[in-house]
């Protein structure tokens, strides 16, 4: 009779359970092996992570997750607006796939089984940058971002009514960039006399140290003693810009550097810019002078230079080149 009993309780137990039956507290998608996805937002615009017969989804326009790093204790905060900005879980009746969040005609098959959705809080979202240091002469790459999501105060609208979360995790969603690459092959550096410009390029980049200190000057420097300056220099002298551009540069690239009023054509699609030179310990500009008679070369080095956009750096090459400018004294 006992065994009976226990069973007939069993069977109780079981049919107590329903698994539509989901608090906010069980939704738990902090498994690393967890990985965020995004639609093509031509189609779906949606960042999602899956479980077996669960998904977490969140709506939001696509330039609102943003590729720079955001500041310590600033991230970016949207509200959820269930407009807009919307945030929805979802359980199935089966197992759930790509194909049945980001299909234009999502399959028939599993069936959305119980969906709750957010109908007020924030998406807290804090970007990293994600950064390769492995290259020998110093130099580091951002080859992507890693932004991570929390929602704050967030209420779901379950079916058995409201639930409210002061702090929920989404989790990492990451997003890939084409790393930053300065690299010329011509050793040769330009100098612009008049507009005191240095620069060197590689027909869509460049690399321009503006308004330069007296570095270029016609005389030999003593074996082991550069003349050196630090890059941007009381804030208005050797100004270090990297840029790319959206067309090739000129062939005659004087004409497009050295004129006081920078052509419009190609136009500029990136600029970064050089961080602060600090003695003897980063951005320092060394130039080493030797001549032939009445030409003079003058090699251009930058040491231990980090170039800025936004919020996101990358260091050059400890020792970099920027290479050497030619000046023949009549």
């Amino acid at each position: 009779m006992k065994k009976y009993a226990s069973l007939l309780l069993f069977a109780l137990l079981l049919n107590g359970c329903d698994d539509g039956d989901l608090t906010v507290d069980t939704i738990d998608f902090d498994d690393t092996s967890i990985t965020s996805q995004s639609c093509d937002p031509l189609t779906n615009n949606l960042i999602y992570r899956l479980k077996t017969q669960e998904s977490l989804l969140i709506q939001l326009p696509n330039d609102r997750i943003i590729n720079d790093p955001t500041l310590e204790g600033k991230p970016l905060i949207y509200d959820i607006d269930n407009s807009l900005y919307r945030v929805v879980y979802r359980a199935y009746d089966g197992t759930v796939a790509t194909a049945n969040i980001c299909g234009a005609i999502p399959p028939t098959s599993p069936k959305v089984t119980e969906e709750w959705q957010a109908t007020a809080g924030q998406i807290v979202i804090t970007t990293t940058p994600i950064t390769d240091n492995t290259a020998t002469d110093g130099s580091t790459k951002i080859t992507g971002y890693n932004h991570n999501i929390n929602f704050r105060n967030i209420t779901f609208l379950k079916p058995s009514g409201p639930q409210v979360e002061e702090e929920f995790s989404f989790g990492d969603y990451k997003t890939t960039v084409t790393p930053v690459v300065v690299s010329f092959t011509d050793e040769n550096a330009d100098y612009c006399s008049d507009t005191k410009k240095i620069y060197n390029d590689n027909t869509v980049s460049s690399l321009v140290l503006e308004n330069i200190a007296d570095l270029i000057v016609n005389e030999a420097t003593p074996t082991g003693t550069p003349r050196t300056s630090l890059i941007n220099l009381s804030g208005t002298t050797n100004k270090l810009y990297y840029r790319t551009y959206s067309g090739g540069l000129p062939v005659d690239t004087k004409s497009y550097f050295c004129t006081e009023k920078t052509p419009t054509t190609p136009a500029v699609l990136d600029t970064w810019v050089g961080q602060d030179g600090v003695a003897n310990v980063s951005g320092t500009i060394e130039v080493t002078t030797t001549n032939d008679l009445k030409v003079f070369r003058h090699k251009v080095v930058l040491k231990n230079a980090t170039l800025q956009k936004g919020n996101s750096t990358f260091k050059l090459a400890t020792t970099f080149v920027l290479g050497t400018v030619t000046v023949v004294v009549p």
